[in-house]
């Protein structure tokens, strides 16, 4: 029995151990198949988001490349010219998701006109009508439950409620159609051409030269560390913060600190990035590199500042919120008085969505005409509020005048006459192409001088240089370059270097063999067309500053020259946004003209930024409005293109609310139903968009 049992036992273990092994294999196979399923959907999904990808990539690109030039191609010409090469217009994330709705609400209304002919599609027409009403509805919820305001967007979410709930379906898609349309338009006439500013100053070279050991080491920009010692020769943008080992350099340094005169720096003083060396070789001691250096501090600090028109709501946005109460109040009152058609109808006037189609076209006209005359307004707020600008600031250094300056006087010892002084002057530069150079070479040209041929030039590590002339030594350069040359300096001329110095002039030296012959005085050039632009804009009304980190003489006698009253002078480069706060916490409305590195905060804070093209790249990156001239006669233009403007959005506000007072009327009296309010809706959006086409009127007249 006992045996009977275990043998019963046992083979009930080996049994169950069986079953066991084959629920363990067929439950392995079958989470096996799972995890293959699994996989699989895992990999159909990934094709699937890869796809989805895909397509909103080619969407975007559409958008930008064929559709955005359409609101005008010159000023989209334009903008790219002044984004360097290395960036692409960069499209924001609300901006795409944009592009996603517009393409989704023209489907909409396709699908919505084709469903007339085959039932079915309503379907996908009410998916695709879902989804384009998201971003309306989320707008409408934050206004009203975190703004705590209405806007258009509660407007438009009723609106859309209504008509799709009575079964409105193709004034529904139109409506959203042009909403969409309304609020890619805003986008493009803002500011859309500008990265992260820190990118301005990163472009710095791929390879810099080392002092290793005594030899000369190339090596990556990127493996720099503080201590190096870094070689810079004539020419070259300075890539680091740094201290002078060895060696003597003339630098132009005015797009970063706003100096009017190249500086001379030798060993034991202080040397920044962005700057140029003019001439001369130095040895430099790394300090900061990259993000550390001076000028990438700027940069980030910009990054940190708020630009005014990121404040600013268009007209054409605010007239058309300020219209949503009164609409509202006036739809809940159609309710009762007439029924649920007249409610929706009054909800769908849309002034507002009039105004929003109708203000940005007209703009874009502007900003269209604009371009075609040289000017790119890159954000279409700055031509609103140029109407409202009563004071106008121009830098002095780089914007009223220019960067080459002129021979304003020839002071001669030692018994040599004024044309040899400038003869010799100019045959000892006349290879040379930096502007006090091209300054000398112009003197000697509109003195119709024959320059004799030179026997061999050199260009000494330092502040000059040295030539052979009919077998005398020419040197030409600094008085610290005579100094080294050991050539004596009479005392009327450095006399006259201290006078020269503090009214912002210049001298350059010239020795022959070891005498002195004289010095030649050079004067920054205003610009040709300044004492113009000036008193157009003082006859407009304007109030106008100059504003300079040169000494308070040379700032002066320029203001006076151009009958300007006001000024500020020795203003260091991060006070020039504060003497903007200042002028605007009395109540003024700034507009400010610049073209440095050291005036981008400046124009950041201002009512309205302008700056020229060729200026620095942190200039005209950070100008809302740039001359692409390179010259101040397009200003006065600008300003009566901004009255222009005025005058054209006060003609389409008035079509815009005499359409809605009509619709409002008509569907209170019970005459004007959904279909007839659209209708009424989209004659008078034809009438408007007919005043916003005015000004391409203009263009033409002007092109003939």
């Amino acid at each position: 029995m006992l045996t009977t049992a275990l043998f019963i036992g046992g083979a009930t273990l080996v049994a169950g151990s069986v079953a066991v092994r084959r629920s363990s294999a067929w439950a392995g196979r079958v989470r096996g198949s799972f995890l293959a399923v699994g996989k699989q959907r895992a990999s159909w999904l990934e094709q699937v988001k890869s796809s989805a990808v895909a397509v909103d990539d080619q969407l975007q690109r559409f958008m930008v490349e064929r559709v955005d030039p359409l609101f005008g191609g010159k000023r989209s010409t334009a903008l790219q010219e002044i984004v360097s090469t290395e960036e692409t217009l960069e499209i924001s994330k609300y901006e795409r998701q944009l592009n996603r709705y517009l393409a989704a609400a023209t489907a909409t209304l396709g699908l919505t006109a084709l469903s007339v002919l085959y039932p079915p599609l309503l379907i996908p027409t009410l998916a695709t009508a879902l989804y384009s009403t998201t971003l309306i509805f989320r707008n409408g919820y934050e206004a009203i439950v975190i703004e705590r305001r209405l806007r258009m967007d509660v407007m438009g979410s009723l609106y859309f409620i209504g008509t799709y709930a009575g079964g409105f379906f193709v004034a529904g898609g139109i409506t959203l159609v042009a909403y969409y349309l309304s609020e890619k338009l805003v986008m493009i006439t803002q500011d859309r051409s500008q990265k992260s500013l820190i990118n301005v100053f990163s472009q710095q070279p791929r390879t810099v030269w080392l002092l290793v050991n005594g030899i000369e080491v190339e090596v990556s920009f990127e493996a720099l560390q503080t201590d190096d010692i870094v070689i810079l020769h004539a020419g070259q943008v300075i890539p680091i913060d740094g201290v002078i080992e060895s060696g003597d350099a003339t630098i132009d340094q005015h797009m970063l600190t706003g100096e009017a005169q190249p500086v001379e720096r030798t060993a034991g003083e202080r040397v920044l990035t962005s700057t140029i060396v003019v001439s001369g070789k130095i040895h430099v001691r790394v300090e900061q590199t990259g993000e550390a250096t001076v000028a990438a501090q700027i940069g980030a600090l910009l990054n940190r500042t708020a630009s005014y028109q990121a404040t600013i709501i268009s007209k054409g946005e605010r007239v058309a919120d300020a219209s949503v109460p009164p609409s509202l109040l006036v739809a809940l009152l159609g309710l009762f008085l007439t029924g649920y058609q007249a409610m929706v109808t009054i909800l769908g006037s849309a002034i507002g969505l009039n105004i929003k189609i109708t203000a940005p076209v007209a703009m874009l006209n502007f900003l269209n005409v604009a371009a075609h005359n040289g000017i790119l307004v890159k954000d279409g707020r700055s031509l609103e509020l140029l109407k409202g600008v009563d004071t106008v600031i121009f830098d002095k250094t780089g914007t009223l005048t220019l960067e080459q300056p002129h021979v304003v006087g020839l002071h001669i010892c030692n018994g040599y006459s004024s044309t040899e002084l400038l003869t010799l002057a100019a045959a000892a530069e006349y290879r040379q192409s930096h502007p006090v150079a091209r300054a000398i070479l112009a003197e000697a040209a509109a003195q119709k001088l024959s320059l004799p041929a030179i026997d061999h030039a050199h260009y000494d590590v330092g502040y000059g240089l040295r030539v052979r002339v009919d077998g005398k030594l020419i040197r030409v350069g600094s008085d610290r370059y005579m100094a080294l040359e050991k050539i004596e300096i009479p005392a009327e001329i450095q006399r006259l270097t201290r006078k020269a110095q503090a009214q912002g002039h210049s001298l350059v030296m010239v020795g022959v063999d070891d005498r002195l012959a004289g010095a030649i005085e050079l004067e920054p050039t205003i610009r040709p067309e300044a004492a113009e632009i000036v008193q157009n804009l003082l006859a407009r009304g304007k109030e106008i500053w100059v504003i300079s980190g040169d000494q308070e003489e040379p700032t002066r006698k320029l203001t006076e020259r151009l009958g300007i009253s006001h000024y500020f002078a020795n203003t260091l480069p991060e006070n020039k946004a504060a003497m903007v706060e200042k002028l605007q916490s009395e109540g003024r409305s700034v507009c400010f003209v610049g073209d440095g590195i050291n005036d981008s905060i400046a124009l950041k804070k201002a009512n309205v930024s302008v700056s020229l093209r060729g200026a620095s790249t942190a200039a005209t990156d950070t100008a809302q409005v740039v001359l692409m001239a390179q010259s101040l006669r397009q200003l006065p233009y600008l300003f009566d293109l901004a009255d222009e403007f005025d005058a054209n959005m006060k003609m389409g506000f008035g079509v815009a609310v005499g359409q809605g007072l009509v619709v409002i009327g008509g569907a209170l009296l019970g005459w004007v139903g959904i279909l007839g309010g659209t209708l009424i809706w989209e004659v008078s959006m034809l009438a408007g968009l007919g005043v916003a086409m005015l000004p391409l009127r203009k263009l033409k007249k002007d092109e003939v």
